[in-house]
């Protein structure tokens, strides 16, 4: 059997994710569709709308073979390490292939754009730290450094202001760092941008598009359109059990305490906090009635509202930069759910695998699982202020089959 691996959220899982799903096992000849997913909480530094499980049901239900856990240290990085921990257990899962959707559509410019990067890397590394220096955010630096170096070396290149091209390059840089057997691939992003209001004339909208309406005011009836019924389900399900969807905004009690039961010197323990932000966080947080109002009274040229919202995850969880840099290495493969072809895939690539596939947690003693289960417990926190919720999920709950 031929698996592809594919990186994802599924926040929630749209239309768009389906068409990814189907033509990944599609153009790489796969049976077998593997996706490695973030766990409660997301790279931009956001609580998942749903938990992990709700949106591996979904998965499983729309084409997903096997879905497994992107730990925390990774899901809540920066782009770059982010892939590295993806390509990781794509690559220990055998895929052949790894196929990204992008705005791009085809690969050949992100192997030359890696190329080019690689062959000019000293060069590219002074320009970003110059602009760096000189008080830009680190996208804007990295985005003059790019256009720069393909203004001297002419070739086909993919646009670095696009936000899944970015994350398609760091995918070919980490199979490329990683010396991988597996290959890249790419699937053209189709009708909604990523950052896309939803259009009441199409059946794809983008996650972002989804959730803004929903939090808008819009009731789940209103999107279903953009929607797998598998996915309106899980809402439906996650909606009447919790009254509300996870957000920064319905969880703010408990993140504005989380910042405020720390003096300045605290907060410094956390990653990204640095140049006095600590003494803007209490100061703005105090004074807030709303996350909005605080990261409006927060957000500056300096720091993008990305990496203010991971700064924030991390200290609302609690863990720390040096518990989140313990590792750059996953060190298992945890199944969050399967179908009965994922599950006769793991069963024929069990004996190969050089990392232990965990599938229930309670027996496992691991630093970087430790964090995944603490996470879990702090996203389950900010839920239980709506419902009863068991904070003990993660070690009673088995992977899902289908």
């Amino acid at each position: 059997m031929q698996a592809v691996g594919i990186v994802v959220e599924y926040n929630p899982f749209h239309n768009g994710h389906l068409h990814h799903v189907t033509e990944a096992k599609k153009t790489t000849h796969s049976e077998v569709a593997i996706a490695v997913m973030s766990g409660q909480f997301l790279q931009r530094g956001e609580p998942a709308l749903v938990d992990k499980w709700h949106r591996t049901k979904m998965a499983l239900a729309s084409g997903v073979d096997i879905v497994i856990e992107l730990p925390y240290i990774f899901s809540t990085a920066q782009a770059s390490l982010f892939a590295s921990g993806a390509v990781q257990l794509l690559e220990a899962m055998k895929c052949t292939h790894l196929a990204f959707g992008s705005e791009q559509g085809t690969i050949t410019p992100f192997l030359n754009t890696y190329e080019v990067i690689e062959k000019n890397r000293d060069d590219y590394n002074a320009i970003i730290k110059e602009h760096v220096q000189q008080g830009k955010s680190y996208p804007q630096a990295l985005f003059i450094a790019y256009e720069q170096l393909t203004q001297l070396y002419k070739n086909t290149y993919i646009d670095l202001a696009q936000p899944n091209n970015i994350l398609g390059f760091h995918y070919v840089e980490a199979i490329k760092a990683h010396k991988c057997k597996m290959q890249p691939a790419t699937i053209q992003r189709i009708a909604a941008g990523y950052h896309d209001a939803i259009d009441a004339a199409s059946s794809i909208a983008s996650a972002t598009g989804i959730r803004q309406a929903l939090f808008g005011g819009q009731n789940l009836q209103q999107v279903t359109q953009f929607l797998p019924k598998s996915s309106v389900e899980q809402l439906a399900i996650w909606q009447q059990t919790h009254g509300q969807f996870a957000s920064w905004e319905n969880f703010w009690p408990l993140l504005k305490y989380a910042i405020l039961r720390h003096i300045p010197q605290q907060l410094k323990a956390y990653a990204d906090v640095t140049e006095g932000l600590e003494n803007s966080l209490i100061k703005h947080a105090a004074a807030s009635n709303s996350y909005a109002e605080f990261m409006n009274a927060l957000k500056s040229k300096r720091y993008t509202w990305t990496r203010l919202q991971r700064m924030i995850t991390h200290i609302f969880t609690g863990i720390t930069k040096e518990q989140l840099h313990q590792t750059t290495t996953p060190s298992y493969i945890r199944i969050l759910g399967m179908t009965k072809e994922g599950q006769a895939y793991i069963s024929s690539i069990k004996k190969s695998l050089t990392l232990p596939l965990i599938s229930r947690v309670g027996a496992v003693s691991d630093p970087v699982l430790s964090l995944d289960l603490h996470a879990t417990q702090m996203y389950q926190q900010g839920m239980a202020q709506f419902s009863r919720i068991k904070i003990d999920e993660d070690y009673k709950s088995p992977p899902i089959r289908v």
